[in-house]
């Protein structure tokens, strides 16, 4: 007799406890005059399509108030759900203190802890320097310009800094010879059709950061130093011709410092064995009625420097294959026949 074993497998289901909805605080207010923006958005649980999306905080009242009472309120972009700015004119002054205030719709209240705003000591230099990055499985390297500045940084007080790219204008030029439409009934040809204009443009970004830039001062008080404060990759369009960018150095608190340390060691986790520990960090916001509340971000206050540069191809050792964009510059997002009208390489 054959004997056919037969058994029976249940499913095992796993009681998955629902995230917390926690509440983001993102904003830097600067010596610069404003708009400054803050950004207020909602964490939400992982999971599938429909979950994990990150929501923005519409209609909260917003305000900044400073150590002497004054209050600047700030208006949501109607844009932009989620953001709210400081009036055109508004910058901060060094030495005084400001705290960020929200009530939210649903009526919790939020403050953050003073922060002062400490000096920054200008830009002296900016330079460049290209950077390979191998991908491991990729037979073609990473690569971009980093950005290194010079400052002279003063004996008298410890400093902590903070470096962020600004906006960004560059030469982009197309292929409107190389232009095909999409097949269609009226137009089955897949022939190139090329288009008489136009070449070359001039496209503005705003790329953001690759990684968090800070330094503290221990190791150069009172001296001249070169820091790495920006990483621009390159990607095939941005360093065919000429790029300009504007890099902000802000000083930062000591506890702004400590923050940002905390999120770069973080997002750099590389899966080794020497890694810290994925964490929860917090920030200076505090729910006034619930003080045991998590909140996520830092509002930071700082005076800023901003110095540009202009970066020709000539200044890269190591470039990436042109990328083809096979019509009018003009249809690329971002950009315009003219140079800005402080475009002055």
């Amino acid at each position: 007799m054959l004997l056919v074993p037969v058994a029976c497998i249940d499913p095992y289901e796993v009681d998955i406890e629902e995230g917390e909805q926690l509440l983001t605080v993102e904003g830097i207010v600067t010596t610069q005059p404003g708009p400054h923006r803050i950004r207020l958005t909602k964490s939400d649980t992982y999971g599938s399509v429909f979950e994990g999306l990150i929501r923005p905080v519409t209609g909260a009242t917003v305000i900044i108030r400073d150590d002497l009472g004054e209050v600047i309120f700030l208006e949501e972009n109607a844009e932009e759900r989620g953001a709210y700015y400081t009036p055109s004119g508004f910058s901060a002054v060094i030495g005084r203190s400001y705290s960020l205030q929200i009530q939210t719709q649903d009526g919790k209240v939020y403050t953050s802890l003073p922060e002062k705003v400490e000096d920054v000591p200008q830009i002296k230099d900016l330079s460049v320097a290209t950077l390979r990055i191998p991908v491991e499985g990729e037979t073609n390297d990473r690569s971009g310009i980093q950005v290194i500045a010079e400052i002279d940084d003063p004996v008298e007080e410890n400093n902590f800094y903070l470096w962020q790219n600004g906006p960004s204008v560059y030469v982009l030029e197309t292929r409107p010879d190389l232009y095909t439409p999409r097949p269609s009934d009226t137009n089955p040809s897949r022939d190139p059709q090329p288009k008489p204009c136009c070449i070359t443009c001039f496209r503005s970004e705003d790329i953001g950061n690759q990684s968090v830039f800070i330094a503290q001062d221990d190791n150069f008080n009172g001296l001249t130093t070169q820091i790495p404060v920006a990483f621009i990759e390159d990607d095939g369009l941005r360093f065919v011709n000429t790029y300009r960018i504007d890099i902000r150095q802000i000083g930062i608190s000591q506890e702004a410092y400590r923050f940002l340390k905390l999120v770069k060691q973080q997002v750099e986790i590389s899966g080794s064995v020497f890694d810290p520990p994925p964490a929860t960090i917090r920030g200076n916001m505090i729910n006034l009625e619930n003080p045991e509340e998590v909140i996520l971000g830092y509002f930071i206050v700082g005076a800023e420097d901003t110095k540009r540069l202009y970066i020709d191809k000539n200044d890269l050792t190591f470039a990436q294959n042109v990328a083809i964009i096979p019509d009018d510059c003009r249809e690329v997002e971002g950009a315009q026949l003219d140079p800005p009208a402080d475009w002055n390489p």
